[in-house]
């Protein structure tokens, strides 16, 4: 048998046309994911909002708020040079892992980042995350759990909007020219919709390529 052609084993990473209803639906994708926080250090964080995952929402007012335990504390966030940019500012008070949540402002939409380490000031950097790990965190950071579902790396979040991701595999060097470029010629076609163009560096299209494309049940 010969290879099946991409758009039909690779419809999974494209946004399917959404209904009227879904109105009040945004996804939010962090531009650069910290490594680690440092303890009383401001953090900036600058995000994108996008109604339903495509247009850059300007206009709305969203918060951030860092929590570990039973602490939390909450960022300044103001917009950004682009439509749909915003940029917040924190800063953690004691070592931990700290869950970020940014709250869109549109809707209930919002976005929970997977745990980061916070490091007293001149302590030892924590280890590098793993290529596999820092993809399944990007997953999560880039607004990826905004629409696909990726059962096999333990997620307790994704949407199910897009179609499901669990189980897929690629090829890695066109996986690498498509979450480059989306509207590459050769991408899948399934309806009008593709997905945004995330301007993703190359570590991070690296991360994003090991998590999807391995054997996430054996390492997670």
């Amino acid at each position: 048998m010969g290879k099946r052609p991409y758009f039909l084993i690779f419809p999974a990473l494209l946004l399917p046309a959404l209904p009227a209803l879904l109105g009040g639906w945004a996804v939010v994708s962090v531009d650069q994911l910290p490594e680690y926080l440092v303890v009383r250090q401001a953090t900036t964080l600058t995000f994108m909002v996008r109604q339903h995952g495509i247009t850059p929402l300007k206009g709305v007012h969203p918060v951030l708020v860092a929590r570990t335990g039973s602490k939390s504390v909450q960022g300044t966030v103001a917009p950004g040079r682009a439509d749909g940019q915003y940029v917040a500012s924190f800063s953690v008070p004691e070592p931990g892992d700290w869950t970020l949540t940014i709250e869109s402002g549109w809707g209930n939409s919002k976005l929970t980042l997977l745990p980061i380490k916070a490091i007293a000031a001149g302590t030892a950097q924590p280890i590098a995350l793993a290529a596999a790990e820092l993809g399944r965190h990007l997953f999560v950071a880039k607004g990826c759990v905004g629409c696909h579902v990726r059962s096999e790396a333990n997620l307790e979040q994704g949407a199910e909007i897009g179609p499901s991701l669990t189980g897929k595999r690629w090829a890695q060097e066109w996986l690498q020219r498509f979450l480059a470029n989306p509207a590459m010629a050769d991408r899948p076609r399934t309806g009008s919709f593709v997905m945004p163009n995330l301007n993703l560096r190359q570590t991070e299209i690296a991360g994003l390529v090991a998590f999807l494309n391995g054997d996430i049940r054996a390492t997670y």
